[in-house]
């Protein structure tokens, strides 16, 4: 037990700094492309910060388990959303551009909902099940929004970013390096995090949900952190949002074209609450005059979802 709980920490270490050297990498070939920091929070760093839950996915989908995969997609999603946001906003109220009031926000308002759809009965395949035809449908629309954001980087006249560019060969090396970390630590993760599960009597549900969510979410924590504490909130919001439509359109889709995941129905409550929670965060940022998270807002969110974690983990008990 105690050797798998240390594999399980060195491979959220391994998740972390890859996602790191990933953002790193990813970041700084953006630059030479003079790309803004709303579509690098959007695009590279929501894609890199993103992608622990992806390896950890994909591991957790050729092995079947589902509830794993499901779990880290809505936990790590709500993790976002009320924990990153509440901390984030709590250190420094976050302003964003009206394009993410009103059109990024919406989107992933909309991906949720799109989620819960098709996870249950009103779907393509039967009840409680996302299919392979499912995934690629996401996968078109993860696609689509990918062209929309390409087409706000043509748009956008605000090109800036505090990044300094690294040389080519440092940029590929850092970008390399950073996968291979996500790779080592998706497995370590997965693979000990079932065993500790199995051994304490604890649902893949619970474990998906706590512990795999936030020690995948760990890069986007760090991430927004420390854009709100440098008073950056389009990369800070940016990465979060993006991160969640990240989630469900790609990972989610990649995940159940490799194998068609079942859906344990218990998650409908956890995505109610990540609709709940996106609905609250739209409502914020639209109303009063100007488009922000306030302190009191983000402590909302922070205390809820903590709240909600508590009551999760003693119903297991």
């Amino acid at each position: 037990m105690i050797v798998q709980i240390l594999l399980i920490v060195v491979g959220f270490a391994c998740l972390v700094f890859g996602a790191n050297w990933l953002v790193d990498g990813a970041s700084s070939l953006a630059k030479k492309y003079n790309v803004s920091d709303l579509a690098i929070g959007l695009t590279i760093v929501a894609f890199g910060t993103s992608a622990p839950e992806l390896v950890v996915n994909i591991v957790g989908s050729v092995k079947g388990y589902s509830d794993i995969v499901v779990g880290n997609i809505v936990g790590s999603n709500n993790f976002n959303l009320f924990i990153i946001l509440g901390i984030s906003g709590l250190l420094l109220p976050i302003s964003v551009q009206s394009s993410t009031a009103w059109k990024e926000i919406p989107i992933s308002l909309f991906v949720a909902v799109l989620m819960l759809f098709l996870i249950n009965d009103f779907s393509f395949s039967e009840p409680s099940s996302i299919s392979r035809l499912e995934g690629t449908i996401m996968l078109i629309l993860f696609l689509m929004f990918l062209y929309y954001v390409f087409n706000q980087m043509k748009s956008d006249p605000n090109i800036q970013s505090d990044i300094v560019p690294k040389s080519t060969t440092k940029i590929w090396v850092l970008i390399a390096v950073g996968l291979s970390g996500l790779i080592i630590g998706g497995q370590l993760v997965v693979t000990n995090a079932v065993n500790v599960a199995n051994s304490l009597g604890v649902s893949e549900k619970i474990i998906g949900l706590t512990i795999v969510a936030a020690g995948t979410s760990l890069p986007e924590l760090v991430t927004s952190v420390v854009a709100a504490t440098k008073k950056n909130s389009d990369i800070a919001i940016g990465n979060v949002v993006g991160s969640n439509i990240f989630n469900i359109l790609l990972i989610l889709s990649i995940s159940s074209i490799i194998n068609p995941i079942e859906f344990n129905p218990k998650f409908n409550l956890d995505l109610y609450i990540l609709i709940g929670g996106t609905v609250f965060l739209l409502i914020a940022m639209v109303t009063g005059k100007r488009k922000k998270l306030d302190r009191w807002e983000a402590a909302l969110l922070l205390t809820f979802y903590i709240s909600y974690t508590v009551y999760l983990v003693m119903k297991e008990l």
